[in-house]
């Protein structure tokens, strides 16, 4: 048995008899007399997943002041959002105990039901540690059925014996073939229309992260961003996004027919790193565009964002709601986040309408595999419409072991994650560190990482993300990165012109992060005094992201003919691509943008420097033809004031 159960009553002789009764019974379970010292050991102890409480409890030893009923039962939830709390008390007049729904069972301590509590204890955490997709996917890959449907490899039958390939199904294995099955298989039920094990495990999956109604999606967090704002827009709703937000907002504009209305996020020039987007600056949109009398129907909001920076998210999700605007959080690279009281709060506990995490990127579930999350109050006015469009960008196909994966990612975070967390941040705490330790490597603060203008956001650092400064080491950021996988075999997540970033995922060990030091050890013993170019520090420090009209809604831009023009003779001419430096990674225009003078200015500045752009070809860009344009304002379509 892996988990245990944490007693706290301060009637030691009611306590010992209880801890003696239920251990001798097969649980593991611990004891505390008072609030404080239950709050401390559900903070270090992540075994423990179920708690029987007192209804009153002194709040410490030493302080004799009394906690009572729903608070201490939101204070240890707000510790540890997935734990069980049974009430064991000897107050047998239930209606005054208001429990405000945070409870899972009452126990009358005169009643002696030793076995009870036992059983009931032990079936709510099997509930929640059952993987019943990934379970019944085993089972039927066990049973070695005749298979007279696809997928065409038969259960591996086709590959296994043959002298050309056989050596791709002894990579993968036996049971990866025999359990990428079909829809065919009606008990393993449809991602499409789940009625079965997929609806079961999706039910679990919303309780675990604290949803009303959670979806697997196996096309990744691009899809899901696509999905939900194809859902929720009409052609020419407005939506509020981040200029840096994921590209997949970007197509999910072009598909729905609204209107962008872009926010500038802040930018960190020393480091060339974009930051969130300044809180006043998301509330004076919001009224811009009510004023401008647009249709703002919602606004997406990255978090954390790629370097790890978090938003005081919940104040931005209330002025929303004030304003009738849904808010859709992108928690691709914050999935995690539910299972720690360090990142709280999250989307779902914010309050914010929807949420779409990258379950694969930040737990252990297979590439591509991601969830939606829903807690809008709306959201049965609108799920069928939201299910057509889940249908229309889903495989009718759907991998079933990339499903068992979010199934089973799902159970470990729920059973293990507050302590593979909290490990990851005391290996994140010894690599810190160490790597300080180091003359020419440093590991950026808040302060360091965040611009001017966030200072009173209450901005907080994501632990498990880590920026290092190599500013003084003597090498570019590509140089660095081309050393660390040729001669020591360390892949990095990614680099700014002056800084390289590394994930700690639950999966980090302290071999690892005692290999990374080693390695930048010897990188500076090895550099000398070496002088790095510094061309591409100019790039980011003479970025400027202009925010150039939108003349035409991106879909109307997307699907419009187009020309190839020089970029030089660009000028005021309208995109019907997106443009894109790599660094920064921020699209420049964007189907429908007018193309302004400082836009060529600085693609022309990218270019001189080597730098890729996606979306320029040989220095042609892709507009608008002049009589495009005088179609789409002879039609009303132009929406620049």
């Amino acid at each position: 048995m892996y988990y245990s159960v944490l007693v706290v009553d301060n009637n030691s002789e009611v306590l010992d008899t209880t801890i003696k009764e239920l251990s001798s019974r097969g649980l593991t379970i611990f004891g505390c007399n008072s609030f404080e010292s239950a709050c401390e050991k559900l903070k270090e102890d992540g075994s423990v997943h179920a708690v029987l409480t007192e209804w009153s409890l002194p709040q410490s030893r030493k302080n004799g002041k009394r906690v009572e009923g729903p608070d201490i039962f939101k204070k240890f939830i707000a510790l540890r959002n997935e734990i069980n709390i049974f009430i064991y008390t000897d107050i047998t007049d239930i209606i005054t105990l208001s429990t405000k729904g945070l409870t899972d069972g009452y126990f009358f301590k005169e009643d002696n039901v030793y076995d009870d509590i036992v059983n009931k204890i032990t079936a709510a955490i099997e509930e929640k540690s059952s993987a019943p997709f990934y379970e019944k996917l085993v089972k039927y890959a066990r049973k070695s059925k005749d298979s007279w449907h696809t997928p065409g490899h038969a259960s591996g039958n086709s590959v296994k014996n043959s002298p050309y390939v056989k050596d791709y199904y002894e990579f993968f294995g036996e049971n990866l073939f025999k359990s990428d099955i079909s829809v065919s298989v009606p008990e393993l039920d449809s991602l499409l229309h789940p009625v079965g094990v997929i609806k079961d495990a999706q039910e679990l999956a919303a309780r675990a992260f604290n949803a009303r109604h959670t979806f697997f999606v196996t096309n990744g967090t691009s899809t899901s961003n696509k999905i939900l704002i194809q859902t929720l827009l009409k052609p020419g709703d407005a939506i509020l996004l981040d200029r840096n937000c994921h590209k997949s907002v970007h197509y999910g504009v072009i598909i729905a027919g609204a209107e962008p209305l872009y926010l500038m996020p802040s930018v960190n020039n020393k480091y060339g790193i974009f930051g969130p987007i300044p809180k006043k600056k998301i509330i004076q949109a919001m009224d811009d565009a009510i004023a401008q009398k647009k249709k703002l129907k919602a606004i997406i909001i990255t978090n954390c964002t790629y370097d790890g920076l978090i938003y005081d998210i919940e104040d931005i999700v209330t002025e929303a709601h004030k304003r009738n605007i849904k808010v859709i959080v992108d928690e691709a690279w914050f999935g995690y986040a539910n299972f720690h009281r360090e990142f709280y709060p999250t989307a779902m506990a914010a309050g914010a309408d929807y949420a779409t995490q990258s379950t694969h990127k930040t737990m252990s579930a297979f590439s591509q595999a991601s969830m939606i999350h829903v807690n809008d109050p709306d959201f049965e006015d609108i799920q069928d419409f939201f299910m057509e469009n889940f249908n229309m960008h889903a495989s009718t196909s759907p991998q079933y072991p990339m499903i068992a994966s979010l199934d089973v990612a799902r159970k470990q975070m729920t059973m293990e994650g507050y302590g593979l967390l909290s490990r990851v941040f005391k290996l994140s705490d010894q690599l810190k560190a160490s790597i300080n330790s180091l003359e020419k490597f440093r590991v950026l603060e808040k302060d360091d990482l965040i611009a001017d203008e966030l200072k009173d956001d209450n901005i907080r650092v994501d632990k498990t993300k880590i920026t290092i400064d190599i500013s003084k080491s003597g090498y570019t950021s590509k140089e660095l990165e081309h050393i660390l996988v040729k001669k020591h075999n360390i892949q990095i997540e990614k680099t700014t012109f002056n800084t390289i970033t590394v994930l700690l995922t639950i999966g980090a060990t302290y071999s690892r992060i005692n290999r990374l030091y080693l390695a930048l050890e010897s990188i500076e013993k090895n550099a000398g005094n070496r002088k790095k170019d510094s061309g591409s520090a100019k790039i980011i420090k003479d970025f400027k992201l202009s925010l150039s009209p939108i003349k035409y809604r991106p879909r109307f831009a997307f699907y419009s003919e187009s020309e190839e023009v020089p970029l030089r003779d660009s000028l005021n001419r309208v995109s019907t691509m997106m443009v894109t430096p790599y660094p920064p990674g921020i699209p420049l225009l964007v189907p429908g943008q007018v193309v302004s003078n400082e836009i060529i200015n600085a693609l022309s500045m990218y270019r001189d420097y080597g730098v890729e752009i996606h979306g320029l070809n040989n220095g042609l860009i892709q507009v608008m033809p002049k009589e495009e344009e005088d179609r789409l304002i002879k039609e009303g379509f132009s929406i620049m004031s």
